[in-house]
């Protein structure tokens, strides 16, 4: 993954947005560490694509049919002054 300094990247935006689809993702770096990372829509979509919903998601997990024991704190609310 090729990485530029911020600097550079705000002069050359259109030559590194250019060059997403061959080149892959950019990281632009701020101070030396990494900031941000600069993809190509086609990546973003592929990346971002939902797996499967919630609930699928929720009936795969290994917790499955596990009980908590959830105990809620009955206390009264504590007295504020205004």
């Amino acid at each position: 993954m090729k990485s530029v300094q911020l600097q550079y990247a705000k002069a050359r935006l259109s030559q590194l947005v250019s060059g997403l689809e061959t080149e892959g993702p950019t990281v632009i770096t701020v101070r030396g560490r990494e900031a941000a990372v600069l993809v190509s829509k086609r990546e973003f979509d592929r990346r971002g694509r939902a797996r499967g919903s919630l609930l699928d998601f929720l009936r795969a997990s290994p917790l499955k049919g596990t009980t908590m024991d959830l105990v809620r704190d009955r206390s009264l609310t504590r007295k504020v002054e205004l």
